[in-house]
């Protein structure tokens, strides 16, 4: 299907390619923002949107979206614009993964600034030629934006670095927060312009646009979206400190799909999560996901590779060979060691020449035989921090060089000026050893492409003397904190601050015999080239197929204002209790069976006061005193408890313990719907359970007569998660000749007899019902958790003792996964709705005579 505003841009042939028409309405210019736009400033509404018009394309189409595109640009003689694809961008390489058949398009800035009077020509341009939809910031708001929000608060955070004093990091700034949502915005806009919301794929990629999932799920409830994070993503001990933390978790959790390199990185924003969203996580057939109000949002993990096919070019170059040459002449009879980084703080370049002066001063043998070539990348960032770097840097190198240098002879080669890509190549493919030091690194590919470059080629074979029957050979030492790290098992892995440490890696790295040196770096090329940029685009798009599957069969809904807002995806048969419709159906019929819990369905969740109210009692004694009723309250709470709270209503039913215990009116006796000979298995289980209270702290354990329940709703998180694990391991090997089942629910571990469920209730009542020739033609059932889902279970499948014109409501509170057929938002509505039929009795009563009331005994087994 196509959009409106897409039908506008393009011109759709059946050609290879897409041919953009001039003569249509030409593409707009990005909105130059005057001022900051707000995070709740968004005209759009929160429905749901599809397309406008049946499809006319048959391929898949992807949408990558990154804070820059993929091209380079400069300005011929005559002063136009030139564009050309930037070969090195991992945008436009991971293009080779998705397939012929996937048509992709790029939103993204232009690394040069355009003038506003160009900008509609040069968007035109990109459309037609490259498929780009350039985003143009205007500069005061970009610099927010990027050298802001995004350079002075998440890349430092993000790489665990907190903003203790101005000068680190600086405090957290609102203005710069707000920019970084008004480009955030600005991208959303673009990817409207051009999106068929049916049918493509969105792929966002990483921290500089981490609110952007909320903006397009507003407007497409139903959009395939994918979004990468390339940096690490920091404990929740240091996320937490973030004062928009909340707001950008629920932006990611907007995606369908989210990437990270590495199981830390994931782990770490679970964590997150689970401590300030309250959301946990689980593990189905090798797939992570999170339930996040109906919506299963799918966690991937995969680092991301190199482009191979691009470094083999490279390295077939002419210019790569005579570069080659020339190096090995330059450094012949030296063992020549490698570290290439950007000029930033976590680069850890400073740290690894101090590992490269203690090897000199403890290994003597050494001077005048290892050289550390270190090639500085300018900084992507700007600032003081930056300036310090380069100031050390340039004065640990020249304090070494003094000191071990002679003439002929410098330890130390810093390269601080940009090199060809070819250059580049060439020392890779004459150092014996790699070295990446980085205190924190979201990926760093430095140690791939080193890897590729060691495998060579036949002239290069040639230009080093070497034979192409001997197997290559290659050695890495790599930070322990770099997301490579893992994927690397045959390198040296090192702690970038233990400088010492790092030293000895260098040594052996130089010592390792040559036979342990090959197969080192078999391991490492057997993996790098089986898992390149494609393949990692290729998977990524494939488990974002599968986390969108279900979206066409889901109903969905938008709740929430600004960044706070999400969507419901629910059955399409769930759907809101109307209460014309119940009343309607209520006054209509004979004989009701009306099941209502009380914990959250007629007492507020989490609330200090658990009495029933007045009101409460007043709808329940109601409800009773219609003839046509039989009104059963089922509650987890204990007997004498219900027993004191519901004296007032003599004809209410209760069921209390989850059903364990049942009496059909104040005057009756509570009976046991179960048959338990003992419960001697407590004097199994709690002490068990003592154990574990006495180890966590927060938790408590929750003594019934029928059942023991360990609550851990107030410990930490993950450790009262780990906890409940062990201690439902620990019960279920204890107990396991005992008549009881042990189960986990939200923040507990409870054990009960064998059988004791809600369901039962609602099995027993109807069938009790039937025996006395009352088949009811109205159910009505309503809960809030999971334990009342064995009731909806029961009264949905119960058509064998229901009467054949019977209306059955099932409801549950709030839009959430339920086998119940309706909801309503709160107990308030809950409330309301009780009331109206409460009334609808009390109106019958004044005007019709009424038939005797009926008892009904739930028997016990």
């Amino acid at each position: 299907m196509v959009s409106r505003s897409y039908s506008n841009l393009l011109d759709l042939t059946s050609g290879d390619s897409l041919t953009f028409s001039r003569e249509k309405k030409r593409f707009p210019r990005v909105a130059t923002v005057a001022g900051v736009l707000s995070e709740l400033d968004d005209d759009t509404s929160n429905n749901s949107v599809g397309s406008d018009a049946p499809s006319s394309i048959s391929q898949d189409r992807m949408i990558i979206v990154g804070n820059q595109l993929p091209l380079r640009a400069h300005r011929s003689d005559d002063g136009e614009w030139c564009f050309s694809w930037d070969e090195d961008s991992l945008l436009l390489q991971l293009k080779d993964g998705l397939g012929e058949d996937v048509e992709v398009i790029y939103i993204g800035c232009l690394k040069e600034e355009i003038d506003p009077s160009e900008q509609e020509d040069v968007a035109q341009t990109l459309l037609d030629t490259f498929k780009c939809v350039p985003a143009f910031i205007p500069p005061n708001l970009f610099s927010k934006f990027y050298h802001g929000f995004c350079k002075q608060h998440l890349w430092p955070l993000f790489h665990y670095m907190l903003p203790l004093s101005p000068d680190l990091g600086g405090r957290f700034d609102r203005s710069l927060w707000q920019a970084y949502v008004s480009v955030n915005k600005i991208f959303a806009d673009k990817v409207m312009e051009v999106i068929s919301p049916d049918e493509d794929f969105v792929w966002v990629h990483d921290y500089h646009l981490m609110v952007l999932p909320t903006f397009l799920r507003k407007r497409f409830n139903r959009l395939k979206l994918g979004f990468f994070l390339h940096s690490p993503f920091p404990s929740s001990e240091i996320y937490r400190t973030l004062p928009v933390r909340d707001e950008l978790l629920r932006a990611l959790l907007n995606s369908d799909l989210i990437g990270f390199h590495t199981f830390d990185y994931a782990r770490h924003f679970l964590s997150c999560c689970s401590r300030m969203l309250g959301l946990s996580y689980q593990s189905k057939r090798g797939y992570i996901g999170l339930e996040y109000y109906g919506r299963t949002v799918s966690i991937k993990i995969l680092p991301v590779g190199i482009h191979i096919g691009q470094l083999q070019s490279v390295l077939n170059l002419p210019e790569t060979e005579s570069k080659v040459a020339e190096l090995q002449d330059q450094f012949r009879g030296k063992t020549v060691l490698l570290g290439v980084d950007d000029m930033d703080i976590f680069k850890g370049i400073s740290l690894k020449l101090l590992a490269m002066e203690q090897l000199l001063i403890q290994h003597p043998d050494k001077r005048g035989k290892v050289v550390l070539i270190q090639i500085a990348n300018p900084a992507r960032g700007r600032g003081k921090d930056v300036l310090e770097v380069q100031l050390e840097t340039d004065a640990t190198v020249k304090r070494i060089n003094e000191t071990f240098g002679k003439q002929g002879y410098s330890p130390v080669v810093l390269i601080d000026t940009p090199l060809q890509f070819y250059e580049r190549i060439a020392y890779y493919v004459i150092a014996e050893c790699c070295l990446v030091t980085a205190v924190r690194d979201g990926m760093n590919l430095i140690p791939y492409e080193y890897i590729i470059c060691r495998q060579g080629n036949e002239k290069l074979n040639e230009t080093l003397g070497l034979d192409p029957t001997t197997p290559k050979k290659s050695m890495l030492v790599v930070s322990e904190f770099i997301g490579c790290s893992p994927s690397l098992s045959g390198a040296i892995r090192v702690n970038p601050w233990n400088i010492d440490a790092v030293a000895e890696a260098m040594d052996s790295a130089l010592i390792i015999p040559e036979g342990e040196k090959q197969l080192r770096h078999e391991k490492h090329y057997r993996y790098v080239s089986t898992h390149d940029v494609a393949y990692w685009a290729r998977s990524f798009l494939q488990d974002l197929e599968r986390a969108c599957k279900d979206h066409m069969r889901r109903r969905c809904w938008g709740i929430g204002f600004g960044l706070g807002f999400r969507v419901i995806a629910l059955d399409p048969n769930f759907r809101k209790l109307s209460v014309e419709h119940i009343v309607s159906a209520y006054k209509r019929t004979k004989c009701r069976a009306i099941l209502l819990d009380y914990d959250g369905a007629m007492m507020l969740p989490g609330s200090i006061i658990t009495t029933p109210n007045t009101e409460a009692i007043g709808i329940l004694n109601n409800l009773c005193n219609d003839p046509r009723n039989v009104v059963f309250l089922v509650s987890g709470k204990d007997r004498k408890t219900l027993t004191e709270w519901f004296s007032s209503c003599g004809k209410l039913g209760i069921a209390a313990e989850h059903g364990f215990f049942v009496r059909s009116n104040h005057n009756a006796d509570w009976e046991t719907c179960f048959s338990v000979p003992d419960f001697d298995w407590k004097q199994i289980a709690e002490p068990v359970m003592q154990l574990y209270t006495e180890t966590t702290d927060g938790s408590n354990i929750e003594a019934k007569e029928s059942a023991l329940v360990w609550n851990y709703q107030y410990a930490d998180p993950d450790f009262g998660f780990c906890q409940a694990k062990e201690l439902l391991d620990h019960l279920e090997s204890v107990l396991a000749n005992e008549p009881v089942s042990v189960k986990s629910g939200q923040h507990i571990v409870e054990v009960k007899p064998q059988g004791v469920n809600k369901g039962l209730v609602a099995e027993r009542l109807l069938l009790t019902m039937k025996q006395k020739a009352m088949l009811p033609d109205f159910v009505l059932c309503i809960g809030d958790d999971r334990s009342d889902e064995d009731m909806f279970e029961v009264i949905m499948s119960a058509r064998d003792s229901l009467s054949p014109v019977s209306e059955v409501f099932a409801c549950t509170v709030g839009r959430k996964p339920s086998k119940a057929k309706y909801f309503l938002e709160d107990t308030t509505e809950i409330v309301r709705m009780l009331q109206v039929l409460a009334n609808a009795s009390e109106q019958a009563a004044r005007s019709t005579p009424q038939p005797s009331q009926r008892v009904v005994t739930v028997e016990s087994k």
